[in-house]
C-alpha cells in the first residue's frame, strides 16, 4: 500500500511540476507588514557585511557567468530582481534571501557539471525567493533560542556567520518541495535539460557514502527523512525530479562544455579548497567524477595533494606517482614539485625528495616557503 500511495504522490507531483505556464511574477516586491519588514532589515545587514568580505569572489567572468545561466533559467524578469554574491565555502550550498540577495559557494560550483546543473539549483533557490519561504521561516523562528543564535554571529568566522544566518532562514520540508518543482518549471521553460535536477542528487548521494567509508563508517543508508528532518532525503528528491523531468519530457542541452571552460580558471583553488576539508572519500570520489573524460593536470595535482595530506606510507608512493603524471604532461605548477620532493622525503627517500625541492625553488624562488624548502635541502 506504501509504494502504491508513494507512486500516486509520484504520479502527481510529475503532473504538477510538467506545468509548461510559470505562476505570475510581481517584480519590485516591497515588505507588507512587521515580519516581513524584519526580516528584510536583517537580509539587508547581512548583505552590507557580505558585499565587502574578502570571501566574496568578485572575478567578472564568473560572476557574468553564473548570473547569464541565472536569467536564462528563470528568465530576465525574475532574475533582474536578484544580486548575486560567489563565496568562497567549499561545501555544495547556495541561500537565497527575502530582499533578493543570493549566494552561490564555490563548494557548488566543484560540483555541478553543466550549466544545466547550475540552472537547476539557482532556480531551486529562486523559488523560495519567489514563494517568499523566506519570511514563513522568519515568522517560525524568531523565538528566543533562535534570536540567541545571533550572539554567535559576533565571535565567529566568516563560514559559521553564512551557516548562522542561513539556519536562521532554513526551510522545511514542504517548502524545499514546493521551490524543487518551481525550479523544475523554470528548467521546462528555459533551454536546458529538466533532468538535470535530479543528477545532482544522485551524486550527493553517492559523495555522502564516499565521504563515510573514508571514514571508515557505514554508508548512510537512511534513505527516508527523520522526523525532524526540514529537508526531503536526497533519494526522495531524486526521485520525484526524475519522474517530473521525464513528464515534461526530453528538451535542451546541458551545455557542459561551456560550464567546464567557465569554470576551468578557478579549478585550481576550488579543489585545493576541497582537499583542506580533510574528507578523503568525498574528495577522492570527486575527482574521479571530474576525471571522467581523462585526468588533467590540475586534477592529477590535487590528487597528489590529496594522498600526500593523508600521508599513510602506501599513500605517499601514490602521491608522488599523481605528482609525476602531472608534472610530466608539461604545464604542472612548481608546487607540484614541492608536493613531489615532500612525498618522497616522508618516504624516507631523501636525495630524489631533494631534488624535486630544489626544482620548485628554480622555478618559483620567491615562493613563500622558501626559507622553510631550503631548510629542509639543507638538512
Amino acid at each position: 500500500m506504501r509504494r502504491l500511495i508513494a507512486a500516486a504522490l509520484i504520479v502527481s507531483t510529475a503532473t504538477a511540476a510538467s506545468d509548461p505556464v510559470l505562476p505570475p511574477y510581481v517584480p519590485a516586491y516591497q515588505p507588507t507588514d512587521v515580519d516581513e519588514r524584519g526580516a528584510w532589515m536583517i537580509a539587508d545587514e547581512e548583505e552590507r557585511r557580505l558585499r565587502d568580505a574578502p570571501e566574496v569572489i568578485r572575478d567578472p567572468a564568473l560572476n557574468a557567468f553564473v548570473r547569464d545561466v541565472l536569467c536564462r533559467t528563470v528568465g530576465a524578469d525574475r532574475c533582474a530582481a536578484i544580486r548575486l554574491y560567489i563565496v568562497r565555502i567549499p561545501a555544495f550550498n547556495a541561500t537565497t534571501y527575502p530582499n533578493g540577495m543570493m549566494t552561490v559557494w564555490t563548494g557548488a560550483l566543484l560540483r555541478l557539471h553543466s550549466e544545466a546543473e547550475l540552472g537547476a539549483m539557482l532556480g531551486h533557490e529562486f523559488g523560495h525567493f519567489e514563494l517568499r519561504h523566506t519570511v514563513a521561516s522568519f515568522r517560525h523562528r524568531r523565538s528566543g533560542n533562535a534570536l540567541l543564535a545571533w550572539a554567535s554571529i559576533l565571535g565567529g568566522g566568516f563560514a559559521l556567520q553564512v551557516a548562522t544566518i542561513g539556519g536562521f532562514y532554513r526551510f522545511d520540508r514542504a517548502q524545499e518541495k514546493a521551490a524543487d518543482l518551481l525550479g523544475l518549471r523554470y528548467l521546462a521553460a528555459s533551454s536546458y535539460p529538466a533532468s538535470a535536477a535530479a543528477d545532482i542528487w544522485v551524486r550527493a548521494m553517492a559523495e555522502t557514502d564516499a565521504s563515510a567509508i573514508g571514514r571508515y563508517r557505514k554508508p548512510d543508508q537512511r534513505y527516508t527523512a527523520g522526523f525532524f528532518a526540514t529537508h526531503p532525503t536526497d533519494l526522495t528528491r531524486a526521485t520525484y525530479l526524475r519522474a517530473a523531468a521525464a513528464a515534461i519530457g526530453v528538451h535542451g542541452a546541458d551545455e557542459a562544455a561551456r560550464y567546464r571552460a567557465a569554470v576551468a580558471p578557478w579549478l585550481p583553488r576550488l579543489l585545493a579548497d576541497q582537499i583542506k576539508r580533510n574528507d578523503f572519500g568525498g574528495s577522492e570520489y570527486l575527482l574521479a567524477q571530474l576525471a571522467a573524460d581523462g585526468w588533467t593536470t590540475p586534477l592529477l595535482f590535487a590528487r597528489g595533494e590529496l594522498y600526500r595530506e593523508r600521508g599513510n606510507p602506501r599513500d605517499l608512493v601514490s602521491a608522488a606517482g599523481f605528482y609525476r603524471d602531472a608534472i610530466g604532461r608539461g604545464d604542472a605548477p612548481p608546487e607540484a614539485y614541492r608536493g613531489l620532493g615532500l612525498a618522497l622525503l616522508r618516504g624516507n627517500q631523501a636525495e630524489p625528495g631533494k631534488a624535486a625541492l630544489r626544482d620548485y625553488l628554480r622555478r618559483k624562488p620567491d615562493a613563500g616557503d622558501a626559507p622553510l624548502i631550503s631548510t629542509l635541502i639543507a638538512s
